[in-house]
């Protein structure tokens, strides 16, 4: 029997304002290497994002939202299941060693790859699907590109979109390594380009986007968009390119194709938000818009680290969410909630019931998002490459790398700057024994990544 029962038809006895009972429709923005800072309405002065503030003033801005990973498959497991990386076997998902550049196997998806998100797993696309909702994703996936992994296996009835990150073809700085295949498009399982314009990804990804919205408007359904931008190699489309130049005038803007390209994200989001209105269902639809890790390229100020780290900045990612019928408008919300937390409180809402036995690392966000209760989540684990690197326990955060340790108190510290831990000998010890029992549990509850023999990279068939 695959993954899930067919009774999960429940509705919402109530709103949480105590609405008529309406199953929400639910959307996830996700884009590629964008930083805490990356957003007018987190900070940022190097950018333009005025219809992400508006959504922020709208709902709720999450200030320690954190994803499960500082790297691109494994967080993007993480959304996709509720789980750590490490309980489904995705902290180190590819099956390829790249000679001279890692010794154990590389950290993301690659093309032709022999390891992904095992079909088993449950994803928040079949909880979707089980409770009546119409499902449908463009953009990057990044969780295997054989035929067994893709979308369409995991519980999307539409895709459109790469398999993987849109540097992954011939033009890759260290090609000499990697030897990728050029980069494919896919709609549905089926290659129907090769090495499409990057300037045009987020223009047709959310084309695609807004279309699904208008089709299924009379109906319950989620929508994951998944941008490959901010990602390298940086792109935006001519018509932004000269729109953006018009706004440049702006203080909180500058010139440059990184703020363009995240104007032009931006700008996605209100076609996206537009479409909703247009449609008459933007108030009972609920649009998280966050991203995959911190940034390679832009700012994760003020916090310390980037992407590939688990300071603050590689994990802690800039989020956003609205829902009118839901969650107050104009909302600052700083307790800790994760990508993983989506599963589940989607589940909640859409009145899905999620199968006995599945352990899942996720939590309702509802309480916290609506009501103002604490978060859900005692612990939260930080891991790099399969390793274990830190936790955090209200606002302490114990970081432990090449076996120094250090302990930061993060509501006085943010940056983590200043290593505490000769003050605060018994939080180190709790923290210590905490990552132990993590590790435990991980180890002894492992479910297994998708595998598959003699695989080969996605092309054309002729």
């Amino acid at each position: 029997m695959r993954k899930i029962t067919s009774t999960l038809f429940a509705l919402l006895s109530a709103s949480v304002f105590g609405f008529a009972a309406e199953k929400p429709n639910f959307v996830i923005i996700f884009t590629d290497d964008q930083g805490y800072a990356d957003l007018s309405c987190f900070g940022g002065k190097h950018v333009h994002t005025p219809h992400i503030d508006q959504m922020a003033s709208e709902g709720a801005r999450l200030s320690s939202f954190y994803v499960a990973a500082p790297l691109c498959t494994p967080s993007r497991a993480a959304l996709m299941t509720g789980c750590y990386p490490a309980r489904i076997d995705m902290d180190v998902p590819s099956s390829i060693t790249v000679e001279g550049v890692s010794e154990k196997p590389f950290p993301v998806c690659l093309a032709g790859d022999g390891r992904g998100l095992n079909p088993k797993e449950l994803t928040i696309a079949e909880v979707a699907q089980s409770a009546g909702y119409k499902t449908g994703m463009f953009g990057k996936w990044h969780l295997g590109d054989q035929p067994e992994f893709l979308p369409t296996r995991q519980g999307f009835e539409e895709y459109f979109g790469i398999p993987y990150s849109h540097d992954i073809h011939p033009k890759h700085p260290r090609q000499k390594l990697f030897k990728f295949p050029p980069l494919p498009l896919l709609e549905g399982e089926t290659v129907i380009e090769m090495e499409p314009d990057a300037d045009y990804l987020t223009r047709r990804i959310t084309g695609r986007a807004v279309d699904f919205i208008k089709r299924h408007k009379d109906e319950n359904f989620f929508l994951y968009v998944a941008h490959a931008l901010p990602h390298g190699p940086l792109a935006a489309s001519p018509e932004i390119k000269k729109e953006y130049a018009g706004v440049i005038g702006n203080k909180k803007a500058k010139k440059g194709i990184y703020p363009t390209a995240i104007y032009e994200l931006d700008w996605s989001v209100g076609q996206i938000l537009g479409a909703l209105k247009e449609q008459g269902i933007d108030e009972n639809t609920v649009v998280l818009f966050t991203s995959d890790n911190g940034p390679a390229k832009g700012s994760a100020k003020p916090l310390s680290g980037k992407k590939g780290s688990t300071l603050e900045g590689g994990q802690r990612v800039p989020a956003v969410i609205r829902w009118p019928k839901g969650i107050p408008a104009g909302a600052e919300v700083d307790k800790v909630l994760t990508a993983m937390d989506v599963l589940p409180t989607f589940a909640k809402l859409s009145g899905a019931t999620l199968p006995e036995g599945l352990v899942i690392d996720g939590k309702d966000m509802m309480p916290t998002l609506a009501d103002g209760a604490g978060s859900p989540h005692e612990y939260f684990f930080y891991a790099h490459w399969g390793t274990l690197e830190g936790v955090r326990w209200k606002s302490w955060k114990l970081r432990i790398v090449n076996g120094k340790e250090a302990l930061y108190n993060l509501e006085e510290d943010v940056s983590e700057k200043k290593n505490v831990a000769a003050n605060h000998p018994e939080i180190v010890q709790q923290l210590k024994s905490a990552m132990r029992g993590f590790e435990k549990e991980m180890a002894a509850a492992v479910r297994p990544a998708g595998s598959v023999e003699n695989p080969v990279p996605l092309s054309i068939k002729n």
